[in-house]
């Protein structure tokens, strides 16, 4: 495993974070009505390795379906750059969207495909 600290936020900057990930792994793309529409790419990672730099207050929560995951975005500019929720076993955890991390070209990483519609 080859984990690099990248830096992320939305658009217009309010929102900044720091992730520890590996890209060399491959994200998940989904077609599910939340992803499909807003075209993210997502790496999942503990809460541990992930640090909210700047705007929590500027963070809007959604959440459908089961609720479980909150899909959060800048109030100001829409970007949704990461949603928290829990891991399989509990354990909190950051699905960061790579689309929002600096110097990360996304057309060089593999991506593993989920059919969320179908769940």
């Amino acid at each position: 495993m080859s984990q690099t600290t990248y830096q992320g936020s939305c658009h217009c900057g309010k929102v900044r974070y720091e992730v520890a990930l590996d890209l060399e792994r491959p994200v998940v793309g989904c077609n599910c009505s939340m992803c499909g529409r807003s075209g993210t790419l997502l790496s999942f990672v503990p809460a541990s390795e992930f640090q909210l730099l700047a705007g929590e207050d500027a963070l809007s929560d959604y959440q459908f379906n089961k609720r479980v995951i909150h899909h959060l975005f800048c109030a100001t500019c829409g970007i949704k750059p990461f949603a928290r929720g829990q891991g399989p076993d509990g354990t909190p955890t950051v699905a960061v969207n790579v689309r929002c991390l600096e110097g990360v070209d996304v057309s060089s990483l593999s991506v593993h495909m989920v059919d969320g519609k179908a769940s």
